[in-house]
């Protein structure tokens, strides 16, 4: 019986690299290194081949880096090699990652005929100076022609992204953008809040950081974007994702619920056979070390240059023991306003969740912030608003 397994794809370039970001992104490449590129990714999802049988792909995710920076064609491309590679499960949810300033009706059609259904559009703000600070490539009336070009191409499925606490974004500003993203109807939106990541442009500019609302208006924007989702019949499933019934991203609750996935391309995160590993981070490095998948002709060659290229290609391959799989079932299934299932926790670990965590849980139910409902433990509102706090209790002494 073939096991589940999700794809991660990470295309690593940029039109111009946002100010507060801090992924594993880059801006001004050649066209000829994104040919490259591209062909390394296939070279590193054929090494995959021998294993390839035993997985049934569910979901697969095209992010980055701005993806719909590629043309169409080299989308194509990849996905028709994770198909020859893998067996893709029929009505597969495959995600791409755009950003409205590199959209266009040949672009859409083209990732419609690739198998892409579900389309994630960074807005962030619908208020232009906000995106001139942040340095996004685009404004907001290129934001509303890529989502009417969209619909028009017949995507059903689209996420649209947009973020508060961001330099000079007032309450009424944030309400403007959530109306506006609102009456696009979209079927899902997540909704971030700024978070200053070291080394970043932004995190150096000091006149932009005296411009960040206060965190008693942050936390406002926080209630308002709750109330206001939920008027409008969005569900709120995870800490900052809202989705209409049925619309919920099953690619990131695979991350929430501890399904196994693969990353290709450089600097991807994996989580797979029972070991946490990511890829080499350097773009020129990732390409060379690929391109020599090809020096190989007989078995016994391949063989060793396939081990070779895995040992190579990965870093930070760290084993996930048991107290860490329980670790992650509670810090990343809490995130979820669904909680965790005492029956899952129990066919997992051969143990009851209160063996392992009844001081924990007894303490933050005492308080309000946790609640039994039937077989599942939930984060309470008042505990998903303190949800860091609470998390980082369920880290287990080990010794």
């Amino acid at each position: 019986m073939p096991k589940n397994l999700s794809l991660y794809i990470h295309i690593p370039f940029c039109a111009q690299k946002c100010r507060y970001c801090d992924f594993l992104s880059c801006d001004g490449e050649s066209y000829g290194t994104m040919l490259r590129y591209v062909d390394a990714l296939c070279k590193e999802i054929r090494l995959y081949e021998p294993i390839a049988d035993e997985y049934n792909v569910r979901t697969i995710f095209i992010g980055g880096g701005t993806p719909s920076l590629l043309d169409e064609s080299l989308v194509a491309n990849i996905l028709a090699f994770v198909r020859q590679i893998f067996k893709v499960e029929r009505g597969a949810e495959i995600t791409i990652e755009a950003n409205p300033g590199t959209l266009g009706n040949q672009k859409l059609y083209g990732y419609l005929k690739a198998g892409i259904n579900r389309l994630s559009i960074g807005l962030q703000s619908a208020d232009n100076e906000i995106l001139r600070k942040l340095g996004r490539i685009h404004n907001f009336d290129q934001f509303v022609a890529s989502y009417s070009a969209a619909r028009r191409a017949g995507f059903k499925n689209i996420n649209i992204d947009v973020m508060s606490g961001l330099p000079g974004l007032t309450i009424h500003n944030y309400v403007d953008t959530l109306t506006k993203v609102l009456n696009f109807d979209p079927e899902h939106i997540s909704a971030y809040s700024l978070q200053i990541e070291e080394n970043t442009p932004l995190a150096k500019d000091e006149e932009l950081l005296k411009e960040l609302p206060t965190d008693i208006v942050d936390r406002r924007m926080y209630e308002i974007t709750k109330q206001l989702l939920a008027s409008k019949g969005f569900d709120r499933y995870e800490i900052s994702n809202y989705a209409k019934p049925g619309f919920e991203c099953k690619h990131n609750m695979v991350y929430w619920t501890g399904g196994e996935y693969v990353g290709f391309g450089v600097g991807s995160a994996s989580y797979f056979q029972g070991k946490r590993f990511s890829n080499i981070r350097g773009i020129l490095d990732y390409i060379s070390l690929l391109e020599r998948t090809e020096e190989a002709t007989d078995p016994a060659s391949k063989e060793i240059l396939y081990n070779e290229t895995m040992k190579s290609l990965r870093e930070n391959v760290t084993p996930v023991y048991l107290y860490s799989r329980m670790e992650e079932f509670m810090f990343l299934g809490l995130r979820m306003t669904c909680g965790v299932s005492r029956e899952d926790f129990k066919e997992r670990f051969n143990k009851d969740i209160y063996e392992v965590y009844a001081p924990v849980l007894n303490k933050h139910i005492d308080q309000g912030y946790m609640a039994e409902i039937g077989d599942r433990i939930i984060l309470t509102d008042t505990g998903i608003d303190v949800s860091n706090y609470i998390l980082s209790d369920f880290i287990l002494d080990k010794e």
